[in-house]
């Protein structure tokens, strides 16, 4: 009687476990909160049993949708949706347990991504950033907004590909804005403003980080250009399993059971950077979310792969390539920000954003040569980084067709006997200097050496002239570190950097 009773415990306990396994599971994206993207077909997905029949109800339809998980407990459906509204939805999955998820809206949904100036929070964090944002304290008490939500994804590495990421969806309020991206929010309180409807954003960036960390293994592997970011990663391991060698054999007997009390001199156990390797991120921080059904995507980063400037001509194209081939949403628009004038920068990681405007289709960039810091790779004016972001998804997206969303960019050059005039797009209302001398225009002949140059602008056009150059061939603009220009369009957006001519940098042989 005592066995049939364990026997009869045993079973329950058996079948209760083999119910709690059965049960649906949701990936962390698809949760209470969360904001959809309107007039789309937009995927749910997450895990069951082998073969599990799932209900999923939708309150904006009176059809409940039917699925059953595939045979590895995985199952994913799209779902039509309606236009976007500050009305809030539930939608309920039913199968051996019931998911309810609550207060869901319906809108706009933008991915945000890059290093530590897309990180860079609203508020002010004692330990980790000396400030906040320009006029922070104002901003974060200003930050009311239940329709703007945002999800930031929890920094994590790895090796293979995850199926998940750490984190939830939260309402815009002053307490939560404090931690999320402030370009990020910048951007997407712009476009709410405009577009009266709800807002969704997901950050998922983390400082110090290369694009290659953010690329797909198979990208960088198929590609014979990216052999030296792969034997870089190479080398850099055997150096720290070299160095962790070192101090375990620097250990004695005594300090193996507290290695704390190292005597001076004695080496440290080295530290490594799990976000410094390539596609890490890729794998740990973008595909477990490449379901979720987005507008487009929002990108601050180069600052970490200025020294192979070059490089990132190819790399940073790749990068997103890899990115919409696994979304599978085609062309989604890529939007990105060319980095800020720092002494640790160079000019040519701007020109390799530039160049990526003709090979990264549906792209548009921001210039920032007029917000930056030279003292500081965190500036913190990132209300006009987001304002100049968003103008571009106006104008490219949501079709505010006459909106100029771009400063001056350098077309064509035409040489004039001693002169140089310079064609620029987006210059149709005319060009204009913030000052009283046209400034960082450089000219060279033949010899590759440049002079200061007279500026002046001609209607639509710049005319550029040096005595030292008696027969002009390039010209450059603001090719340094830190460049402080002054050429606009009538719009008050700035020019970017360039320069006419292909010779040799430095950057190239990396």
């Amino acid at each position: 009687m005592i066995y049939f009773k364990k026997l009869l415990l045993f079973s329950f306990i058996l079948a209760a476990e083999f119910q709690l396994s059965a049960q649906i599971k949701l990936p962390a994206l698809v949760s209470d909160n969360m904001v959809l993207q309107q007039n789309a077909k937009v995927n749910l997905w997450g895990w069951a049993s082998p073969n599990e029949k799932i209900s999923i109800q939708l309150e904006w339809s009176n059809t409940p949708i039917e699925i059953t998980a595939n045979a590895d407990g995985n199952w994913k459906t799209t779902v039509d949706t309606p236009n976007g509204s500050d009305k809030k939805y539930t939608i309920a999955l039913t199968a051996t347990n019931k998911i309810i998820l609550n207060n869901i809206l319906i809108g706009e949904v933008w991915l945000c991504s890059g290093q530590s100036n897309m990180f860079f929070p609203v508020g002010r964090e004692e330990k980790t950033w000396k400030t906040g944002v320009k006029n922070y304290e104002e901003e974060v008490k200003n930050a009311s907004y239940p329709n703007i939500r945002f999800f930031t994804v929890a920094l994590n590495a790895a090796q293979q590909p995850l199926e998940d990421v750490t984190g939830s969806w939260k309402v815009c309020t002053p307490e939560n804005i404090k931690t999320f991206s402030a370009v990020a929010y910048f951007f997407g309180r712009d476009l709410y403003q405009k577009l009266d409807v709800p807002i969704g954003l997901i950050s998922t960036s983390w400082g110090g980080t290369k694009a290659e960390a953010w690329t797909a293994q198979n990208i960088l592997e198929e590609d014979v250009a990216f052999l030296p970011i792969l034997q870089e990663d190479a080398k850099n391991e055997k150096v720290y399993q070299e160095k962790l060698e070192a101090y375990y054999l620097s250990l004695t007997n005594e300090r193996i059971a507290s290695a704390e009390n190292a005597p001076k001199g004695q080496l440290k156990k080295p530290k490594k950077e799990a976000n410094k390797t390539s596609y890490v991120l890729y794998n740990a921080m973008l595909h477990p979310i490449v379901n979720y059904t987005i507008k487009g995507a929002i990108w601050y980063q180069g600052e970490s792969n200025s020294g192979k400037a070059y490089l990132y001509r190819t790399l940073f194209p790749a990068m997103v390539k890899s990115w919409r081939e696994e979304w599978k949403q085609g062309d989604f628009p890529f939007y990105y920000v060319q980095i800020t004038p720092h002494k640790g920068q160079n000019a040519a990681i701007r020109e390799a954003q530039l160049m990526s405007l003709k090979t990264i289709p549906n792209s548009g960039m921001v210039v920032t040569t007029d917000v930056g810091d030279a003292q500081n790779i965190h500036p913190i004016d990132k209300q006009t980084v987001g304002h100049r972001l968003a103008l571009i998804a106006r104008a490219k997206t949501y079709g505010e067709n006459k909106l100029v969303y771009s400063g001056p960019i350098y077309n064509q050059m035409k040489i004039k006997k001693q002169k140089v005039q310079l064609f620029f797009d987006y210059s149709e209302s005319g060009l204009q200097q913030n000052g009283e001398v046209l400034k960082e225009f450089e000219i060279a002949g033949s010899d590759q050496v440049f002079y200061p140059a007279d500026a002046k602008i001609d209607g639509k056009t710049v005319v550029v002239s040096s005595s030292q150059v008696k027969d002009p061939v390039a010209v450059r603009f603001a090719w340094k570190a830190v460049p402080e220009p002054n050429l606009f369009n009538k719009e008050n957006l700035p020019a970017s950097p360039f320069r006419t001519d292909d010779w040799e940098i430095s950057t190239e042989k990396k």
